[in-house]
């Protein structure tokens, strides 16, 4: 019997999940892979075994894939070259025919894959049904630039109420690379078009794409997160390598086609694609029409959040102990900052008005954002509410976080600089230092 290396951290972290598992539950996502996913056999069945557990959390599915790598090899073992322009393959006779026998092969791969449920294996007990079909109406790219693309052609039209109807019955639907026309030709498509415009029929809630490299900032780091200005900015950088902009395209069409959330993922991260979607800070880059930050006056509805924030360090007595009622109480008095519906940050601010102070209190960052800056955004949103209020002078009251306030300009001053009625209130065995700031 096999025993999990840190049990306690698999706990943590599956009660983590819990909110995106109640989230997910019935939204519609759609996973974009290239050929060179499948091509790589152990890597694919690991993934396979990840989209296993999206569909039993119950998860709509809808999977997409290209065959790029296997037409090529396809047309090397015939002595064939292929060509491409603009980074878009030139589909002749041939190469439609090996276009053909990539998209039959692959599909039946991935229908036998998904059809698994051998005991003791992720997928035991799995029985998920595939539906794959021609729900791409494609037309033909045409001439561009004097290049005739020939086969290789564009998506027309998805039949979103025939993959709708599948995904409803509790089926994973399979979208190849493949388009017809009305006329019964077949065309040869990119699966980033494909992926975008399927997920755009759909209203999908989430379109991943796995790709080779993430989006990267000056210095080659990895982006996590992108905002749709944000990438179209990218797009202009010729920093960024040619799949990296092919599919950052498509994700700012999907978005702009109304999908809620594009998310980039590697390919060859193990476990990506559930990391991506059931962590915090992820792993691959989410992208979004607006920013997923937002500094704001709290609701009632964030006390749990805040809670959350807060306990931790009434534990260790960085701050004084405040229960849900008197949260709920005072939350006119707070500033949070939601991250992807998630309160990382809170801090509140108490007016003393006859005395023209306030007291800042309460400033709680999650663990993990605490190099983000968001102290300093909410001293800052809290200065600012401060001034609006004619307040003079802020003023806090702390036992752990006393180098913190002197690098935001506050200064160490006695018991007696609190407004009296605060005085009244001063817990001398606490023994918390004072620090005042003028504004």
């Amino acid at each position: 019997m096999s025993t999990l290396p840190h049990p306690e951290n698999f706990v943590r972290w599956f009660r983590q999940a819990a909110p995106y598992v109640h989230a997910f539950r019935g939204r519609t996502f759609v996973i974009g892979f290239g050929g060179e996913m499948m091509a790589e056999r152990a890597r694919f069945v690991s993934f396979v075994h990840d989209v296993n557990v999206l569909a039993a959390l119950g998860i709509r599915l809808a999977l997409v894939h290209g065959a790029r790598p296997q037409i090529e090899a396809e047309l090397r073992a015939k002595g064939q070259r292929s060509r491409y322009a603009r980074g878009l393959r030139i589909t002749d006779a041939a190469s439609l025919v090996a276009v053909k026998h990539a998209a039959g092969v692959l599909r039946v791969e991935l229908e036998a894959l998904l059809s698994q449920g051998l005991p003791g294996s992720p997928m035991a007990g799995a029985r998920i049904r595939v539906a794959s079909g021609n729900y791409i109406t494609a037309s033909p790219t045409g001439v561009l630039n004097g290049v005739d693309y020939q086969f290789t052609g564009e998506v027309r039209k998805v039949d979103a109420t025939a993959i709708a109807r599948h995904l409803e019955a509790g089926e994973l639907v399979l979208v190849s690379h493949t388009g017809y026309s009305p006329t019964g030709e077949v065309f040869n498509l990119s699966w980033e078009d494909v992926a975008e415009s399927v997920a755009i029929a759909l209203k999908a809630d989430k379109l991943l794409l796995l790709t080779d490299k993430l989006p990267s900032d000056r210095k080659g780091e990895p982006l996590h997160e992108l905002t749709a200005r944000g990438a179209e900015g990218l797009l202009k950088s010729a920093a960024q390598p040619p799949h990296a902009l092919r599919v950052l395209r498509s994700a700012l069409r999907a978005l702009a086609g109304g999908v809620a959330r594009v998310h980039l993922v590697q390919r060859r991260a193990d476990g990506g694609t559930l990391l991506e979607l059931f962590t915090h800070s992820g792993v691959g880059t989410m992208i979004t029409a607006d920013p997923l930050e937002q500094l704001r006056p709290a609701r009632i509805e964030d006390v749990g959040g805040m809670l959350a924030l807060i306990e931790p360090l009434e534990a260790d007595g960085t701050l004084v102990k405040r229960n849900r009622e008197r949260l709920e109480r005072e939350i006119i008095n707070f500033q949070v900052i939601e991250h992807d519906g998630l309160i990382v940050g809170c801090a509140a601010l108490y007016p003393f008005g006859h005395e023209k102070s306030a007291e800042l209190a309460c400033l709680a960052v999650s663990p993990d954002d605490r190099d983000a800056g968001y102290g300093e955004r909410l001293l800052q949103a809290c200065e600012e509410r401060a001034k609006q209020l004619k307040i003079r002078r802020v003023f806090a009251l702390t036992t752990r976080a006393a180098h913190w306030f002197l690098a935001q300009g506050f200064r160490e001053a006695p018991v007696s600089a609190l407004p009296e009625r605060r005085q009244s209130l001063y817990n001398w065995r606490r023994g918390s230092k004072v620090f005042v700031k003028r504004i």
